[in-house]
């Protein structure tokens, strides 16, 4: 175990001690809001302290192991010998899996992860063919959150000439949504023969993903109602002779960023007006948030990028049967599985990927500390 860790988890095992004698204190409860924060604090410490605990168990039997071990080979114990070598071996095994989840745990948290998210595909560079791959993207996400048990209510979406979409906002409900989806936003690349292509020339598309944190609903107080254009209008698409005949689609600007969201998955005007509120105060919020990345982090890459060919982090090429993820140089070759949905290895490798390099700036800073 890396020298930083053991000591930013001996530091948590020295609160935990702290927090038993406050909370055990006679007067622990007088203070009732302090009470709430020292118990919610004292839950969290402790499920990483127990695997701490744990691991250091591990550690001493595993040198009491080896200690016996080479006893019994002085002593020309040979079977006692081998079984104390296997039995630190098994130590050894669970140490590196109890270090591995110490290490997960003690990575800084997105509270949003846990939230819903709003998944916004647009298509790019590439017209109709674009507009197509947008179609299937969406798809892509819908069987993904299908196969998770998650929730998945299209609220906008702008179909294309030939079946395509150019534009399409789903809302996918669920236990941790955004932190498992989160590293599908940034430019999609298709690579592939377009069924409107004579020639059987092979055409590179693209379109851009964009996925947001559905804030929290307390937080929608915080639109400014002068500051909204709300427009009403009749609903495009699927939805039989009633959506042709009212005006119960919902478009919101929000004037002073000139962001606009839209719903018309609805029969009620009341509910896609909700709706497109929600969609306004996630983006309006993930406005917020790169921004306050730019500022902190300059070179830190833009949510979704451009939209243009050379703009991407994943390339899907159909005449190859491959899936690459530019960000990991991660090349699968099951296309067809990954468009039905299959995206948990894509996402899990995304996921540690992210969690080393937390780890490391977590060891940069622990070395600053040291030094400065």
């Amino acid at each position: 175990m890396k020298p930083f860790i053991r000591e930013a988890l001996e530091r948590l095992r020295l609160r935990l001690l702290e927090l038993d004698a406050q909370l055990g204190a006679p007067d622990a409860t007088a203070d009732l809001e302090r009470f709430r924060a020292l118990t919610r604090e004292h839950a969290e410490t402790d499920a990483i302290v127990q695997p701490y605990l744990q691991y250091l168990r591990c550690e001493a039997d595993g040198a009491a192991a080896h200690t016996l071990a080479d006893e019994a080979e002085r002593a020309g114990d040979a079977a006692l010998a081998a079984l104390a070598r296997e039995e630190a071996a098994a130590l050894q095994a669970e140490r590196e899996a109890l270090e591995a989840e110490l290490q997960t745990l003690l990575l800084p948290r997105d509270p949003d992860d846990v939230r819903n998210a709003f998944v916004e595909i647009r298509a790019g560079t590439g017209g109709e063919e674009a507009a197509l791959f947008a179609a299937e993207l969406a798809r892509m996400y819908t069987r993904y959150a299908e196969s998770q048990s998650w929730r998945v209510e299209r609220i906008s979406e702008s179909p294309s000439d030939l079946g395509g979409l150019r534009e399409v906002v789903l809302r996918i409900v669920g236990d941790g949504v955004y932190g498992r989806l989160r590293f599908e936003s940034g430019g999609h690349r298709v690579q592939r023969v377009p069924a409107t292509e004579s020639q059987g020339r092979i055409h590179t598309s693209a379109c851009t993903v964009a996925v947001l944190p559905e804030p929290d609903e307390a937080q929608a107080v915080q639109l400014n109602p002068a500051e909204l254009r709300i427009d009403t209008f009749r609903a495009s698409g699927a939805g039989g002779q009633h959506v042709n005949r009212t005006d119960s689609a919902v478009r919101i600007t929000h004037l002073p960023t000139g962001l606009v969201a839209e719903c018309q998955d609805d029969r009620s005007q009341h509910r896609n007006k909700a709706k497109a509120l929600q969609v306004l105060l996630a983006r309006l919020q993930e406005r917020e948030r790169r921004e306050r990345e730019a500022r902190e982090a300059a070179t830190r890459r833009d949510l979704i990028g451009s939209g243009d060919r050379s703009d991407r982090i994943r390339t899907y090429n159909f005449p190859q049967g491959r899936v690459t993820d530019h960000r990991l140089n991660l090349t699968l070759y099951r296309l067809p599985a990954v468009l039905e949905g299959d995206l948990d290895e894509l996402i899990h490798a995304l996921q540690l990927a992210r969690g080393a390099e937390l780890m490391a700036e977590l060891e940069a800073r622990a070395s600053q500390a040291l030094t400065g």
